[in-house]
């Protein structure tokens, strides 16, 4: 699983990885102290789940499935300790786990590679299809943003073939659009109807990011 641009190496190889400890556990929120050097800002924080050390002996558990819990640093608390953020739920962990610094931001594959295939937070693939190929171009997810001028719409309407929103709503090409309403008034099968058309109509390309419960559409 190859989250950053670094990996840590595996146990009984050489080590050079910034390591720490886990000092505190609320919720998905953990603290962790770092005495060489502190991580900085937006780093991802590998941490080895227990069920992970336990799939040694005991044969019922897979080995290496959900090893490492990944972490995000958020935070610097001063006294070499860091605040970090858990992109998954931290039940077995312990005060004194090892926490390892990868020394890159949370990274996803992007390219022609991507195109049909459905993606965790994480940049892994959860569809069941084909592992990644090694060479795909990951790309940290944090980034700096584009120019105020590389935002600019241009003075042209985008047709989205959804005819009530072309003539009362229409929508600039290049601008940004928020859909805002209740529950089941059809956000989600508007979503699907300019997806649908983008491809149709215009030869484009469409990433969906589901948010909690959106991943379920």
């Amino acid at each position: 699983m190859a989250l950053t641009a670094e990996t840590p190496a595996e146990e009984g190889e050489a080590r050079s990885e910034n390591v720490g400890r886990i000092e505190e556990i609320q919720g998905v929120v953990l603290e962790a102290v770092f005495p060489d050097r502190l991580p900085e800002i937006n780093h991802a924080l590998r941490v080895r789940r227990p069920e992970a050390a336990r799939a040694e002996e005991d044969t019922d558990i897979a080995a290496g499935e959900e090893e490492w819990l990944v972490c995000e640093v958020e935070q610097h608390l001063g006294d070499d300790r860091v605040r970090a953020v858990a992109m998954d739920t931290t039940d077995g962990l312990a005060r004194g786990t090892e926490v390892i610094d990868t020394g890159a931001p949370i990274t996803v594959p992007v390219g022609d590679a991507t195109l049909g295939r459905i993606f965790n937070l994480l940049g892994d693939p959860i569809d069941l299809g084909e592992p990644m190929p090694d060479d795909v171009d990951r790309w940290p997810i944090h980034r700096e943003a584009p120019t105020v001028e590389a935002l600019i719409p241009t003075a042209e309407m985008f047709e989205t073939g959804i005819k009530v929103i072309d003539l009362l709503a229409p929508y600039a090409r290049g601008g940004k659009v928020g859909l805002f309403g209740g529950a089941g008034v059809g956000k989600t099968v508007i979503i699907q109807e300019l997806i649908h058309n983008l491809a149709q109509e215009h030869g484009g390309l469409s990433a969906f990011c589901g948010v909690g419960e959106r991943s379920r559409e």
